[in-house]
Parts: structure tokens; C-alpha cells; sequence
């Protein structure tokens, strides 16, 4: 099939692949180069430095709905264009014609929206996946042709998830494609009254509340690994957190945020384990090493608190 592809982030960059291995791109479209690093030098998107590295010809504009780029699209006889994690909307005009599919990594309706490996996770579900659906006028609302779902490991940060499904893309994919090919797509629409927001995450997101249960404090930490991180004071500085545990306690074991005799930190119910976590400035490091590294600092008067963002 003769294809056109729309991508930025590295979340599609599995399914491109594979799909420019089996089928014709035609054209791959992605956001422009953006400055980035210490040097704030211009960085391609993970999507257009695949495409150059495969010699793949690459437009990157900052609105794929002028009527310029809609003309040079729409001039493109493909048989199917294939969206993810582009990062802008693609308007009607633009669509007008075109059998158009986007992978989104969630199994709609639940998890609409920009973060929804994020959001499952610090929700606390215990599985998610990959739609492919319609492009529709509502973001994430188009009619589902093909779904695959996946448990998620209680031990599973966001970071870790998002490269697992990401490697579950080019199947389901392929799959809706073939379908395509014979002729036998069955779109359903999705349910709007199990609609679930996964709306986008900034920095302010990134802290966590010890008054909350245990496990909503596990998820919530593992829901912002890597970005956009869980940030709490303790003794006065700043850490991050990066991957705990529900310990086997159970009740209230002291004040939310206090750490235990036990290495523990006590929740609004229950208690974390930390294992990994982060200082301003360092490497991700085992906890309890952090914990010995505190020479000026009793550990029994430790409080891990939310920070002000």
C-alpha cells in the first residue's frame, strides 16, 4: 500500500518502521526541528530523524492545515494515512477524501486525551492498550476498526509502559491495513458515556500527597516516570521519586510523610517503600543509599512533603 505518515514523538517510531518495511511511504510528515539540549542547538523530532536516517522524504511544518500544505497533501495519491503522537489536529479540509487512521495507546473511550499511559497508571488500572481509530472532529473520538489490550505490572513506570506498547503498534496496525486491503474494516463507535480524560501533564503535575492511600501514592509516582516527574521536599531539598512500592503495612502508621524505623514513609492509609530515586543535580540511585548519604540529618525527623509548584 502506498502510505503517508504522520508522527513526532518516538511512540510511533516502531510502527513507521515497520510499516515502511512492508508497504510505500510516500511522504512522512512531522513538527519542525526545535532547540533542545544545553546548547538549545536545533533537534530533529524522533519521527524526521527516522525518516532521514531512512532516506525517506520528510515534510516538517508547524501547521499541517495552511492551504499551501493541504494542497501539496492532498496531491499525494495514497491509499492510507496513518497518525501518531503527531501533536497537531488534522482539519476536516485536510482530511476531506482520505481514509485516515490514528494509533492512540489507550482502549477508548477510556483515557482521551494527550497522557493516557500516564493517567491509567496513576488511576490505577490494571490493564490498557492501543486503539486504532477514525479521525473525527473531537480529539481521540473516531470510530474504533481494531483494539489490543496488555496488564499493567504494578512495578511499571509510564517511561517503561510507553516503550512496551509502543512495540505492540506495528501488529495492530498492520492488522487494520490488512483489513483495509480486503476489504472488511467494521468501525464501532465509541461509547460516550464511558469517556475518561487523559488530559495533558505539565510540571505543575509533578509532586505527589502522602495523605492520599498508599497505593494511590505508588501510582501516582510510577504515572510520572520519567516526566513529568514526582518532586517532594525532604529536610529541605528537593528529590525525586522514581519507583516504589505498597509495603505490607496496613491503618494509619503516623503522619503522612513521615519516614518509619523501617525505611517506610507513612500515608494517609498504609505505607511506600522507595527503591529509586533521584536528587537535584545526580544520578537515580537505590534509596537507602540516599538515606546513609544524610549526614546532618536524624532520619527518624525525615518528612517527605508535596512541593509548591
Amino acid at each position: 500500500m502506498r502510505l503517508v505518515l504522520f508522527g513526532s514523538g518516538i511512540f510511533g517510531v516502531p510502527t513507521f518502521r515497520a510499516m515502511s518495511a512492508e508497504h510505500e511511504v510516500l511522504m512522512v510528515v512531522s513538527q519542525p526541528d526545535r532547540p533542545a539540549g544545553r546548547g538549545r542547538s536545533l533537534q530533529p523530532t524522533p519521527v524526521s530523524q527516522w525518516a532521514r536516517d531512512a532516506d525517506l522524504p520528510c515534510l516538517a511544518t508547524d501547521n499541517v492545515n495552511t492551504n499551501e500544505i493541504i494542497g501539496q497533501l492532498q496531491g499525494i495519491d495514497a491509499d492510507g494515512w496513518i497518525v501518531i503522537a503527531f501533536g497537531q489536529k488534522l482539519a476536516p479540509d485536510l482530511l476531506s477524501g482520505q481514509f485516515a487512521v490514528n494509533l492512540h495507546a489507550s482502549l477508548l473511550p477510556r483515557f482521551r486525551g494527550a497522557a493516557p499511559i500516564n493517567w491509567a497508571i496513576i488511576n490505577g488500572e490494571r490493564e490498557t492498550g492501543l486503539s486504532v481509530i477514525t479521525l473525527a472532529d473531537r480529539i481521540d473520538a473516531g470510530d474504533i476498526l481494531a483494539q489490543c489490550s496488555t496488564p499493567i505490572d504494578p512495578d511499571e513506570t509510564a517511561g517503561e509502559l510507553h516503550d512496551r506498547l509502543s512495540e505492540m503498534g506495528p501488529e495492530i496496525v498492520g492488522s487494520v491495513l490488512g483489513s483495509l486491503d480486503h476489504g472488511s474494516l467494521d468501525p464501532r463507535p465509541q461509547s460516550s458515556a464511558e469517556v475518561i480524560a487523559a488530559p495533558k501533564l505539565s510540571r505543575k503535575d509533578a509532586t505527589v500527597d502522602f495523605d492520599r492511600p498508599a497505593i494511590e501514592v505508588r501510582n501516582r509516582i510510577h504515572g510520572l516516570t520519567p516526566w513529568p516527574g514526582c518532586d517532594v521536599l525532604v529536610a529541605g531539598r528537593k528529590l525525586r521519586l522514581l519507583r516504589a512500592a505498597v509495603a505490607e503495612h496496613e491503618g494509619v502508621l503516623g503522619n503522612p510523610g513521615c519516614l518509619r524505623p523501617d525505611h517506610s514513609i507513612a500515608c494517609g492509609s498504609g505505607s511506600i517503600r522507595l527503591h529509586t530515586v533521584q536528587p537535584p543535580g545526580g544520578r537515580p540511585m537505590d534509596f537507602d543509599d540516599w538515606c546513609r548519604g544524610l549526614h546532618d540529618v536524624q532520619e527518624d525527623a525525615l518528612m517527605f512533603t508535596s512541593t509548591d509548584l
